[in-house]
């Protein structure tokens, strides 16, 4: 059997004229006792009803009820049962009603006498999260009548008689002899009571209201302290910028309950910057990936040269934005597309370097005014954001130290490599050669002279390793002075042809074909270097292709306003996933001691370094092994 009529609303219902009030327990209590005093001075014996909304609740008021009990013959309890509360007939009856009646959230107390009347009737209200986070029992709230008027307390009494009856109608006999004794009575009650209690009634509402005040600046102070440890933690678990940003930006966002929460990378110098990292409330429009102009913006650039927060609490009646100008502008623009109605600007700053900024938007109409708390926690978070940003980019800065490391390595590994195979040889050479030449002076002319050739060769050998070197260093430093100037393609392959030919002239070659107009755009780059580019690539290929080969050259458009250069040949090839690596220094498909041909390894990881100088492309292509490859680099043309 399950009730679902609230008492407190059948009352209301009987008597419109009540008004309820709000009641904490703290209040409901005292006024309880008070009443339950009468009955224990004893002068009285009362028609008593107290209605508990659980067993555990009843219990700790049981002694108190035995003692009602032996004084007046009519007591009821009711309450919903959780451990042992069940229908009973002793000092006093207790009935126990379903769990699923509304009573389970009602608190009830009727005393009725000849010469006393007075009655609390009421609901508790549902509490709100915030309560619930105070889990403070006194700052329960109920919604209810008290009332020392006779015919109140005694329609109250009448309706939780007729619930008594129909849980325990075996009680119908008794409850007839109170309704004759206690409900058909016309004398007045006394009030003598009433000054006393409503005086400490008003005193514990006004205590609890200054309760719960003060639990919920607790509750918003630990929130704020919550939020700042979860972006602290968060942020600290990674490296990763645009990881530490979307955590940050959700974070504040959620915590603070803004409209819209943004957070970007910028400097102070930047024009602008793009969105990637927003929180937004649902029907708030979300301007992720939209360009955020910085140059324009006068509050950004305020934010800038005061090195702390802006903040407006009314665009629609800020005077720097909503200033009449003969033009559009930029910030009135933004304020209305984005549906701006309040902001807060936050730069992030680290050692008073500018790496972010955090913007709070407040999207709907309704006035609000930033707390200078809130603002003090978006300064803390932005704080941390930026020691996080500087941490992850010294992360980076040591990863990248690291490779940097890794590859000095290498490069040590093959320059002993080199050193071993490229100068130890033909220094062994010359020397065999000087001695030979010292020890005999009566050699044989011709074969004096072979011996100064073989020495002058090997010479010239060690000088280019040694050239190479220089170059490529002085190309990664980025010690080489550019000097772009329109310059003439068709005469700078024919000077590097004519440097092939010379060099080849007692060696033999393949064939050299050129595939080239005789008037070609003139292109923007730096003359002497385009000119080693060529002899390094066309070198490379006549190294690896047969004396019956072929290399060419060609030169097409690319692009609207670029020329490309191709070398191509059809010798030995490069595997595919080779391509690349081809332009790494000291790489040399054979490896550095066991190669058919000579050379250092440096000559393409040169050109890509000189094609670089100028922001051209440089790349291979290649079908396969013995199948040829392809060197195509690009030249920007003269405007």
């Amino acid at each position: 059997m399950s009730i679902t009529d609230s008492v407190l609303a059948e009352l209301l219902q009987l008597i419109p004229s009540l008004r309820p009030q709000m009641y904490f327990k703290s209040s409901l209590t005292a006024l309880s006792h008070a009443m339950e005093d009468l009955i224990l001075r004893g002068e009285m014996q009362p028609l008593t009803i107290a209605c508990f909304q659980k067993e555990r609740f009843y219990r700790q008021e049981a002694h108190r009820y035995r003692r009602i009990g032996k004084i007046s013959p009519q007591v009821y309890i009711l309450s919903a049962p959780e451990t042992n509360f069940v229908n009973s007939s002793g000092i006093y009856e207790t009935i126990a009603f379903a769990p699923t009646d509304e009573l389970c959230r009602e608190w009830h107390l009727v005393i009725i006498s000849q010469q006393y009347a007075g009655c609390l009737i009421c609901r508790e209200k549902t509490p709100s999260i915030t309560e619930k986070n105070q889990a403070a029992d006194n700052s329960r709230r109920f919604e209810g009548i008290w009332t020392l008027e006779r015919q109140v307390s005694e329609k109250a009494a009448t309706i939780l008689l007729e619930r008594i009856l129909t849980y325990r109608p075996e009680l119908a006999d008794k409850i007839e002899r109170a309704r004759r004794q206690y409900l058909q009575q016309s004398v007045g009650a006394d009030n003598s009571s009433e000054p006393f209690v409503e005086r400490l009634v008003a005193y514990l509402q006004a205590g609890q209201y200054k309760l719960i005040k003060a639990n919920r600046s607790l509750v918003a102070k630990e929130e704020k302290e919550r939020l700042l440890k979860d972006v602290m933690v968060a942020i600290r678990r990674s490296l990763e910028p645009e990881e530490i940003l979307e955590v940050a930006v959700e974070k504040l966002g959620l915590g603070l309950g803004v409209c819209r929460c943004l957070v970007y990378r910028c400097e102070e110098t930047d024009a602008s910057a793009t969105i990637n990292h927003e929180f937004v409330r649902d029907r708030i429009t979300s301007i992720k990936g939209r360009t955020w102009y910085l140059r324009n913006n006068p509050l950004f650039r305020e934010v800038v040269a005061l090195r702390q927060s802006v903040s407006i609490d009314n665009t629609l009646a800020d005077s720097g934005i909503n200033t009449v100008l003969p033009e559009p502008d930029f910030l009135q623009d933004l304020v209305r597309s984005c549906s701006i109605f309040a902001l807060v600007i936050v730069p992030i700053l680290y050692q008073d370097r500018l790496l972010g900024c955090v913007e709070l938007h407040h999207c709907e109409p309704t006035p609000v005014t930033w707390k200078p708390e809130d603002m003090a926690l978006v300064d803390t978070v932005a704080t941390q954001i930026g020691v996080a940003l500087i941490q992850a980019e010294a992360y980076a800065n040591l990863q990248d130290l690291n490779r940097q490391l890794e590859a000095l390595d290498r490069t040590r590994s093959n320059l002993v490599a080199i050193t071993g195979h490229e100068l130890r040889t033909p220094l062994s050479t010359i020397q065999v050669c000087l001695e030979s030449l010292a020890s005999e002076p009566d050699m044989e002319p011709e074969l004096r002279q072979v011996m100064v050739e073989t020495a002058l060769n090997d010479a010239e050998r060690m000088r280019n390793l040694i050239q190479d070197f220089l170059t490529l260093s002085q190309l990664e430093s980025g010690r080489v002075q550019w000097h772009l100037e329109p310059v003439s393609l068709n005469e700078c392959i024919e000077l590097a042809i004519s440097n092939i030919l010379a060099r080849y002239r007692q060696r033999k070659r393949p064939q050299i074909r050129l595939m080239v107009s005789e008037q070609l755009p003139l292109v923007q780059a730096d003359g002497e270097w385009l000119v080693e580019l060529l002899v390094k690539l066309l070198d490379n290929s006549c190294k690896f292709t047969p004396e019956t080969g072929l290399v060419t050259v060609a030169v097409n458009p690319h692009g609207t306003n670029s020329q490309q250069v191709t070398i191509a040949d059809n010798g030995r090839g490069i595997e595919s996933d080779r391509l690349e690596k081809v332009f790494d220094r000291f790489y040399q498909e054979e490896g550095s001691l066991r190669r058919s041909v000579g050379g250092t390894g440096l000559g393409l990881a040169i050109c890509r370094q000189i094609v670089k100088g100028w922001g051209g492309d440089i790349w291979a292509e290649s079908p396969g092994k013995n199948l040829g490859c392809q060197f195509h680099f690009t030249c920007f043309g003269v405007a």
